[in-house]
């Protein structure tokens, strides 16, 4: 079988979950019933339908009396506005809050696109405004082309300023992003073969990369405007640019790139040394690695880098970069949905364990949590994303939009535990603690406050499950929705232990039509906030 070969069946419920949680933060019933009666390649082409912003633009109510507001599109100077650091997160906040009302794939690549091009909102990103832009050109890239985003990025402020390129002059050269454009943006290390020698690049390389990025700085009012993007972007200091030929090793084929002396034939220098990375098969096999570890599994077969990996690399380098087509073939393909072997030991469903961020957006999703509308409930909103955002994904090992370093976060890159950084002695109570924060409305992790938002339980149970009524069944029908696999009538037993007290069947029954003769909820809500947090924090709910 062609591992590749294009899956044509309707998804059914099983591969809808498994489909929807790799390719959407959103994790919804409605979403999963209608995604089960489509063929993978309709599917697909749901996620890429243009979906607009609820949010249109971040917000400041800082500070009070006088607040900055719509500060991103103020026609003052960026750094002229005070409390960056959490203007950042404010732009953060708007980002999140969009892709939860969203079931796109565009956010799922956007977020992708940052684990792979890192920039840091909380260490060097430059302003706030900065950092937004940084985020629109990401998402505006998500669903085109890798080449030329790695053409813009170079101009990105937040970039220049993160990795210190904006102090990169012909006579005092800083190599950061040099080296981090070949290490980790693009076509990677491999084995070092010699001193200074990693296979992929020579240390020469980065030193003559430098060269080439030397002279492009931060404009910091906002006043260069990329006209293919649209988006603010840095300037070009002609006078601090190393004009003289750059000659690479042999690892690019001792490739020559002619210096040039005007801003237009520096954009044309730097395309050159693009052109030159891109043209190598290695770049299109680590950006084919990098995209099956973030949607498929973190580790994989000898058969699966042939079968799979390398296949898709040549037609991602053939088509030039555009990573819509490939993302298509993989995410609609045979081998992503576990059809092409009989290998029960290499299961693709079920294999990842959730990051921080899949984990609170699955819950807030599905149990239809009402999040705070920050347009007309901005306070309560950002004491929400507060809680989403300080306590529990800090406290699960998750830094939002500012992985601890360049390199991203250890899930994606880090063997050989990948994912299962996100799961650590470090991390655990916060993932655990999580449901009955989201079930009560109190911050369950740390210190005991309102966090404005609160799931209802019974709501949710009466308006979305067929037979609330009893007991196994209730479980099961929850089980079918929040894990990837079905579950055995041993595991329904056990939470059903949990629901039911020790009594028998019937004691959930009659509980269940007194709140419906009563309205009381006391005794129902108490039973089935218990059965929640045992549900969520069973080993079934942190994989997908």
């Amino acid at each position: 079988m062609n591992h590749l070969n294009a899956y044509t069946q309707p998804l059914g419920l099983r591969k809808a979950k498994h489909f929807l949680r790799r390719t959407s933060f959103n994790y919804s019933k409605e979403t999963l019933e209608e995604f089960a009666t489509l063929t993978p390649e309709e599917a697909f082409d749901r996620l890429i339908l243009t979906q607009n912003n609820l949010w249109t633009e971040p917000y400041d109510p800082r500070p009070e009396g006088a607040p900055d507001g719509n500060w991103i599109s103020s026609t003052e100077h960026p750094n002229s506005f005070d409390g960056q650091f959490r203007k950042r997160r404010i732009v953060t906040s708007w980002w999140w809050y969009n892709g939860m009302n969203q079931n796109s794939l565009l956010q799922k690549m956007t977020f992708f696109l940052h684990t792979s091009f890192t920039v840091s909102k909380d260490d060097g990103s430059g302003s706030s405004t900065h950092f937004f832009d940084h985020m629109q050109l990401l998402e505006k890239y998500a669903l085109g082309n890798l080449k030329t985003l790695s053409k813009k990025i170079t101009f990105d402020n937040s970039m220049l300023d993160y990795l210190d390129n904006t102090q990169n002059n012909s006579n005092n050269p800083n190599e950061n992003y040099a080296r981090e454009f070949l290490e980790l943006f693009t076509i990677l290390k491999a084995e070092q073969i010699g001193n200074g020698d990693y296979t992929n690049y020579t240390e020469l390389d980065v030193q003559q990369a430098a060269k080439v990025f030397s002279g492009i700085k931060t404009q910091t009012d906002r006043t260069i405007i990329d006209p293919e993007t649209s988006l603010p972007i840095g300037r070009i200091a002609v006078n601090r640019h190393d004009e003289e030929n750059k000659t690479f090793s042999h690892a690019f084929d001792n490739t020559v790139i002619i210096g040039r002396d005007t801003e237009i034939g520096i954009v044309d220098e730097l395309s050159d040394f693009v052109e030159m990375v891109f043209e190598k098969d290695a770049t299109a096999i680590s950006f084919t690695r990098k995209l099956y570890r973030y949607f498929v599994k973190s580790e994989w077969s000898d058969e699966t880098e042939e079968n799979v990996i390398k296949p898709l690399a040549a037609e991602l380098k053939l088509g030039d970069y555009e990573v819509l087509p490939i993302l298509r073939k993989l995410l609609t393909s045979n081998h992503f949905f576990d059809l092409d072997d009989g290998n029960d030991s290499d299961n693709i469903i079920g294999s990842i364990v959730k990051s921080p961020l899949q984990l609170i957006n699955e819950i807030v999703s599905f149990f239809k949590m009402r999040i705070p509308d920050p347009s007309t409930e901005i306070e309560d909103f950002y004491d929400f994303f507060n809680f989403v955002h300080s306590i529990f994904l800090s406290a699960g090992g998750m830094q939002l939009w500012a992985p601890d370093s360049v390199a991203g976060y250890p899930a994606h890159y880090q063997s050989p535990d990948f994912d299962r950084h996100w799961f650590s002695s470090n991390t655990v109570l916060a993932r655990y603690n999580l449901i009955e924060s989201l079930l009560t409305g109190r911050n369950k992790i740390r210190y005991n406050n309102d966090i404005k938002v609160e799931i209802n339980i019974v709501d949710f149970v009466n308006n979305n499950i067929t037979e609330p009524l009893l007991a196994k069944e209730l479980i099961t029908e929850l089980a079918n929705f929040l894990y990837p696999e079905a579950i055995s009538d041993e595991r329904v037993a056990y939470f059903a232990e949990n629901l039911l007290e020790g009594f028998p069947d019937y004691y959930w029954t009659d509980a269940w039509l007194a709140y419906g003769r009563t309205g009381d909820d006391t005794v129902v809500k108490s039973r089935l906030h218990a059965l929640m947090i045992q549900m969520i924090n069973a080993p079934e709910f942190q994989l997908m």
